[in-house]
Formats: C-alpha cells, structure tokens, sequence
C-alpha cells in the first residue's frame, strides 16, 4: 500500500512539474492592446502562424486576429530578419537584458524567448541586414569597421564563421532596406535611394529594375521580388528573378504613405503584411486583392 501510495505521489508530482512547464511556456506572450512603436523589422517567424513586429521594446506578434506581446527581452531589435525556425537580429538590449551594448548579431528559434550569439556582441548594430528564410546566409551593410569587417556589404555562408567581401557594383545611393532570396544566395537585393536593384551572381553586380525613384523596401519570395517604392505616390510591384516580368501589386489607400517592410507568409503566399512609414499595418489573404489594417499609426486594431 506504501509502495502505491508513494508511486501515485511521483506520478501526481511529474504532472504538476508539466503543468508549470507548460504555464512558464505560455507566459512568454501576453494579449497585447497598446501603441506598437520605431519598428524596425516585421515577418512571420517560424511558421508559428504570427506576424511579428520588431519594435523599440520588443517584439509585437499578430495572430489569429488577436496581438500579443512578450513578457521579457524588450529588446530594441534592429536588422529583423525571420527565417524558417525563427528569427536573426541586430540592435539594443532592454532594461532587462544581461546582453553587451550594441547586440551583434543574434538569433532565436523560440520565438524570441532566448537567444544566441552569432557574432560581433558588444561591436555592431546592424540596421541593415537581410538572412535567407531556409539558407540561413546572411547579407548586410557594415557602416563601420570592426574586428572583422571593413565598411561595406558583406555576406556569411556558416552562420557567421566566416565573411567575404560582395563587389555591389552598379549599386547607387543611400541604402535603406537589403534582402536575400530564401534559399539560392545568388539573388539579392537592395532599395536606395535612387531604385530597387536586383542581383543574381551573388552581389557582384547589380542592375536597376525600376525607373530612378525612392527604393523603400525589398523582399523575395521562392519566384519573385516583391519591392516597394515611391515618386509622389507609393508603389508596389513583384518581378519575376527568372523572366524579368514585372506585375504592378494592389495596395491599400494610402496618403503621403508607404511601405517600408513587407512579408509574406511562407505557409500560404496569398497572404501578405506591410508595414509604412507612418506606423500603419495592413494585411491581405487574398492575394492583395483586399485589405484588412491592423495597426492605425501605431495603434493595434
């Protein structure tokens, strides 16, 4: 009888240890009803089913109709970049991050829940930075020397072991926004001031796609750039990597607006999220067809 009853007490212990593992686990994200602000990344990391938001404290997620955010890392992620089992990053710890001043590069496959260093902690806060959503390669703009790298762009095969130089020629004006195809490195892309341009031999060379007006955001999926710009209304179009053909994409109504990030979801491409430059989020199910907001300036819907 003392053998069954001690049993029974290990069994109805183990339970109780899951049962808290589990609540721990959901703690992570709370419902979110506020102000979503200086986002500076968005994506649907991990094929959770969310949309996350990269922001000045943290990270903001949309799913299933509802916002949550987290309950710890309010970190200032710059450089977002979500990939296939999670997300890498840049930026600024948060008043309860133990992480060195700027982050490096780091990278989460748990939601944003912990983290792990790639490289240059405590050196580089990398603004612009762009990784393939199933290469993992990563493509970024170094603004100032470090222990590693010299000004310039840069791209790393091994997850950060190493970096060679990319040449960028024919690339013109201020960088804002850099993007690589998901999983064929040769691809890349870059929105500047002056146009988007488009790679295929790995950074060698690029070539303008678009006429010579504001480059604002740039993104590939399997098939296509999808890139938006903008000269005296914003613009949204996708170009075939393969063919050259370029089809115009139907946006929201937007007024001395436009994009600056755009995602789509690599479990259903008839979905598809922006983010602008006034703090506005829009996203459609139907192939850009309609659209349904989701932040109004800043504020969750």
């Amino acid at each position: 009888m003392i053998k069954k009853l001690v049993f029974l007490i290990i069994i109805l212990t183990g339970v109780l240890i899951i049962g808290c593992n589990s609540n721990d686990d959901q703690a992570f994200e709370e419902p979110f009803d506020g102000i979503v602000e200086h986002v500076h990344g968005m994506g649907y990391a991990g094929n959770d089913g969310g949309l996350y938001f990269a922001s000045h404290t943290g990270l903001k997620i949309y799913r299933g109709g509802e916002w949550f955010e987290t309950t710890k890392n309010f970190n200032d992620y710059m450089g977002f970049s979500p990939v296939d089992q999670g997300f890498y990053t840049s930026g600024h710890p948060g008043k309860d991050s133990d992480l060195p001043n700027p982050l490096g590069i780091q990278r989460s496959f748990d939601g944003g829940e912990t983290l792990k260093s790639i490289d240059f902690v405590g050196e580089t806060d990398f603004h612009e930075m762009a990784v393939g959503y199933t290469s993992h390669d990563i493509f970024l703009k170094n603004h100032k020397e470090n222990s590693k790298l010299g000004v310039g762009f840069y791209i790393s095969s091994d997850n950060g072991e190493s970096w060679e130089g990319v040449v960028a020629s024919g690339v013109e004006g201020e960088v804002f926004a850099l993007a690589i195809h998901p999983s064929d490195s040769d691809y890349l892309a870059v929105a500047t001031t002056t146009g988007i341009f488009l790679s295929n031999d790995r950074g060698k060379n690029f070539k303008m796609i678009t006429e010579s007006v504001q480059g604002t955001a740039v993104y590939f999926n399997e098939k296509n750039l999808i890139y938006a710009s903008y000269d005296s209304t914003p613009s949204l179009a996708k170009f075939n990597i393969k063919n050259g053909e370029q089809v115009t994409i139907n946006l929201p109504e937007l007024t001395e607006d436009g994009p600056v990030y755009i995602a789509e979801n690599q479990q259903n491409n008839k979905e598809l999220a922006i983010y602008t430059t006034k703090g506005n989020a829009y996203i459609s199910e139907d192939s850009t067809e309609t659209w349904l907001q989701i932040l109004e300036n800043g504020k969750v819907k």
